[in-house]
């Protein structure tokens, strides 16, 4: 019983993480159209870093948590390959938060040298790496 409440919390806090992955690109996409400390420049701001520290974050963690602690439940599963490419995965996709946490703050400090063309790419890479994660976890394929 106690493995079904993991896994939920588990499940629960990857779509809050994942949310918070495929909207903060979104978000720089159109604060790059926004003059440098302009009203609506600012407003973006605010929304970034909420998204970031209130929802983003602690998604994360609890993620990792859950996650954990279903591994400590059946460590046989770091036996097999399916977890291995998984875990990779799930090592990029916070690689990916770390990177946008990193263009939060160059968009908080009106440092922002990219392009929306570039945002409009990063926002297919959590995408990309959630269908492979989903993959390896349901299909097992190794």
């Amino acid at each position: 019983m106690m493995y079904e409440w993991v896994k939920a919390l588990h499940v629960i806090s990857i779509i809050a993480w994942m949310a918070g992955l495929l909207y903060l690109p979104r978000l720089f996409v159109y604060h790059c159209e926004a003059p440098a400390g302009s009203d609506t420049s600012e407003r973006f701001k605010v929304m970034e870093r909420r998204l970031l520290r209130a929802i983003m974050n602690p998604a994360m963690i609890a993620s990792y948590v859950f996650g954990i602690a279903m591994l400590v439940m059946i460590p046989e599963w770091m036996k097999q390959g399916w977890m291995h490419a998984k875990l990779l995965l799930v090592l990029l996709l916070t690689v990916s938060h770390m990177m946008m946490a990193r263009w939060r703050r160059e968009f908080a400090e009106d440092r922002n040298m990219r392009p929306q063309g570039f945002y409009r790419i990063v926002n297919e890479v959590p995408t990309v790496l959630m269908i492979g994660i989903v993959i390896f976890v349901i299909v097992k394929p190794f």
